[in-house]
This record gives structure tokens, sequence and C-alpha cells, in this order.
């Protein structure tokens, strides 16, 4: 039986078809729990149907896991390495079918979803060069005729629970880096975007089976809470990757820590955006526009919050309305939209729900709630919703929270130290932004007394890192760090290796026992 609609058939192309099995497990693919439909956001009908793997399948799979991460870390980092280079070729040769299927099945526009794709190539790539410079540091050491310096292992094997926002870019933040350390990887995807999960799997699993190494170093499950818990309690499990909301990445948190397991999280953000009086007015409202409606508001470095110095409030404010009118929302993959669907209908329930709330604060005079533009679910069979500003006081308790979907809270302020303050006043801490050409603002702004996010940026919108540096943010965000600088330690095992190459004992700090 083939796909219902003609314009699925590219998914044959990089192995998805009608029905599919979401297990690889140990090199096979294989899945025996229920089956569940792949859905297109845009109209709601069914793309694909997947067999999720069972807690069974997940046990099979972790001992082969197990057994394959003898093998991987003994093999030399610059080798391992190599099979990365590999599974970036391989990645790049189906780009855009892959970027397709990611707008196809998330529902981000189609430049964002193979900007994705590019983005684990770009990881590959990094990895690469990353898999000769796993370096350790060598330390004078006070005895004589010894030596003392840093050895880097891998920690064996690391688990990786992704979200839908990014179903497949947050997984090579942590699979790239992972293997080149050594590790095996085990990758739980988001249950609504299976496809992606297995399309990705099918690539990397090539590349290994064609290298003749044990196709259970990448193993991946398609699959719900069961098996996220499973990842979580599982003591064969070094370091637990996992992407998601503050609310549940306290569960996954205490559930590792419990078994005295590493935990890397990338949690909720609510970003804010601050437009000093000096600022490019011009640069700034674009840079909005992109941080506050790109992927529909989906985004955890998406702007959520807007602070604009009174003297330019109206002027930025004005601008802003005037574009958002012109916003295409529409077909993620048809050119010229902006603007994709939220990626489920609980997504566009949630966008009423929050709309509702900002109405009710409306009505306490002193917390404003007025929306300016926007407000409304967009009628059809799809999860479209209207970009909307929101002119609402800091006070509001409802700016505290991530609303995820594209809404801008708008808010004045008069002094700089003022405005920081605000930015820094939700629970969340991943990233910020502030627009200005005054050295000193900026460097207080990246200064103790600045933001305390883990992303602050000038001049540039909230959303859209690179890869080199590290990724993630304070506070209820997590404290996780993925991706560049030297993220790449979460991934390996330090250990201080102290050598007496003599034929004395001498002890630290000069003791002398006896």
């Amino acid at each position: 039986m083939g796909f219902t609609k003609k314009e699925y058939e590219f998914l044959g192309e990089i192995g998805v078809g009608p029905d599919n099995l979401g297990g690889y497990v140990d090199g096979k693919w294989k899945a025996t729990g229920p089956v569940v439909s792949s859905v297109n956001p845009s109209n709601n009908q069914e793309i694909a149907r997947v067999t999720e793997a069972s807690i069974q399948d997940y046990e099979e799979g972790m001992k082969a896991c197990n057994e394959a991460a003898k093998k991987w870390m003994s093999i030399p980092a610059p080798k391992r390495g190599e099979i990365v280079r590999q599974i970036g070729d391989a990645l790049r040769a189906k780009l855009e079918f892959l970027g397709r299927l990611v707008s196809l099945e998330m529902g981000k526009i189609l430049p964002e979803g193979i900007g994705e794709v590019q983005e684990i190539i770009d990881m590959c790539d990094y990895a690469v060069g990353l898999s000769r410079q796993l370096n350790g540091s060598i330390v004078p050491s006070e005895r004589p005729d010894h030596m003392m310096f840093e050895m880097w292992n891998p920690l064996g094997i690391v688990g990786v629970i992704t979200a839908f926002n990014f179903p497949c870019a947050v997984l090579g933040w942590n699979a790239c880096i992972a293997l080149v350390a050594g590790n095996c990887v085990v990758w739980k995807g988001a249950p609504t975007t299976p496809l992606i999960t297995i399309a990705v799997t099918k690539l990397v699993a090539e590349v290994f089976e064609k290298n003749n190494l044990p196709g259970a170093i990448f193993t991946s499950f398609c699959g719900g809470a069961e098996i996220g818990q499973a990842i979580s309690k599982d003591t064969r499990i070094a370091l637990v990757s996992f992407t998601g909301s503050s609310k549940v990445g306290s569960i996954v948190q205490k559930t590792v820590s419990e078994r005295f397991g590493k935990c890397l999280l990338e949690l909720s953000g609510n970003n804010a955006i601050i437009v000093m009086d000096d600022a490019d007015i011009d640069l700034a409202a674009r840079s909005i526009l992109f941080a506050a409606v790109g992927t529909a508001g989906q985004r955890c470095t998406t702007c959520r919050r807007l602070y604009l110095h009174e003297s330019i409030y109206q002027k930025v404010l004005d601008q802003l309305i005037g574009v958002y009118k012109q916003v295409k929302v529409g077909d993620p993959l048809e050119k010229g939209t902006l603007v994709g669907p939220v990626h489920t209908r609980v997504s566009r329930d949630n966008f009423e729900k929050g709309i509702s709330s900002i109405k009710s604060q409306a009505c306490i005079l002193s917390l404003g709630g007025k929306i300016l533009v926007g407000g409304s679910v967009i009628e059809s069979d799809g999860n479209f919703v209207q970009p909307t500003i929101v002119e609402i006081s800091p006070d509001a308790s409802i700016v505290k929270e991530e609303l995820f979907g594209p809404v801008l809270y708008v808010m004045k302020f008069k002094t700089l130290d003022e405005a920081i303050e605000m930015n820094n006043s939700v629970p969340q801490g991943l990233s910020s932004s502030i627009f200005t050409r005054k050295p000193e603002i900026i460097f207080k702004w990246i200064g103790p007394h600045g933001s305390d996010c883990g992303i602050v940026n000038v001049n540039i919108p909230t959303n859209g890192a690179e890869i080199g540096g590290a990724f993630g943010g304070e506070k209820a965000t997590g404290g996780g760090r993925e991706a560049g600088s030297d993220s790449w330690k979460q991934y390996m095992r330090r250990s201080t290796c102290t050598i007496n190459y003599g034929s004395e004992l001498p002890l630290a700090q000069g003791i002398n026992f006896g």
C-alpha cells in the first residue's frame, strides 16, 4: 500500500514508508508496541503509521548497546571522528529530503527545516575536528619525580531525549559529540515526530553497517513517556540529555540523580529583547520579528518579552504592528510562508487558553493585557494561529510563564537598570538580547550586573544560535550546555592521574609519615 498523498512519496528517498517500525535494536528494525499515526500539522491528516517500541524492545536494545560500548570506546578518537564525518556526508546527501520531512511533520517553514538538518551536518563537521582535540591538562606536581595530568575517557552510554520543536538538531548537538567522545548513543525522539527519528536513524545506521561496526552503537526508539522513564532510570546510561519543559525536566533530573547519574537539561525559555533609546530601530524590528514569530513561536529561544525604552516605544511598536500584519501564515512547504502551524491540536488549544488568560489580565486595569494585533486561531483544518502582540504590565503573572506560541508581550521601561531587572525577573534564564550602540551599555549587559541568561546577545535576535558556542541556560532552563565550546567535557569522565617515576615516596603538603 502506498502513501495516501502523492506529495508524501519523496519520503521513500529517506527510507520512510506508509508503515514503519519505530525501534532500531541491535542493528535491526524492530518494534512491538502500539501503532501510532504521524500527523501533518497543516491539515491534521495522517502522513504515515509507526509501530512504537515496547519496553521489551528497549531492554533488548540496551543489552546490545551495553555490549557495543566496550568496542566503540576502544576505537581511537580520530577513527571515531571519521565515522561521524561519514554520517555528516550521508545527511548532506539527503539534506533537501530531510529538511522537507522536518517541515512536513513538525510544521516549521521549509528554509527552517533545511536549516535544522544543516545544523546536524555542521555538528558532524565540528565533532570531526574535536576528535583530535579531546585534550587534558598537564599539572605541575609539587613532588619531585612525579607527573600529574588529566585523562578524559568515555562515559559509556549517553541517552538523548529530544523534543518536537527541533526533532533532529538537538540530537546532533548531543550525539555527534557523544560519539567522538567514545560513547554509544540511545535516542528517544519526540512521540509526535517519529518519521524524522526513523529517517535520521536509517542514515546513521547505514554508516555503521558500511564500516562493519555494531549497529547497537546508535540505538533509537520511537515511543512515549514509558521509554523516556526507562532511560531516566537505567543505570547503564551514564548521562541523560533531556530537552523539554521545566516541569518534566525536574522529574527527569530527580530520577537520574537518585541513581547518581549525570543529567544535561535544556528546558523552558522566556526570553527577552531590550531596545535602548539609541538602538538601530530597523535592525531591532527585523530581529524581533524573526525572534518572535520564527517556528511559529515554538523555539526554546523565541522572544516572548519585549522591553522598549519609553522614548522610542511607540515608534518601534507601530513599525512592528505594520510588519506583523504583512506576515504570511500558511503551508510551511509553500514559498513565501513565514509562519507555519503550531505543532499539534493541543498546541493550538494552549494558544487559545493563553489568549483567554491575557484577556482576563486586561480586566485588571493595572496589569494591561491589550491585544494590539493577532490573538485568534485561524479557522482551517490545520493548527494555524495568528502571530500576536500584547501590550501588558511586567507585573502580570502570565509574563512569567512560557506560552509556547507566537505571542509577544510588549512593555515600557525608563532606565537600563530597570530593563535588566525585568529581564532577570522570570524563573527561566535561556536567551536574551539588547539593542544599543553604546559600549558602556553593552559591557554592563554582558557583565556580572547584566543579563543572568546562558545566552547574552547584542544587536541580534534571541534565537538562531551558532553551533560553535555552548548552548544552554540558567535557573529553570536547567543549566545544561550542548554543542560547542567545552561542552564535550560533559560527555566524558575526567581522571586526575599522578605518576611517580622515581624511587622515593615524597607526600603532598610535605607530610612525613614515618
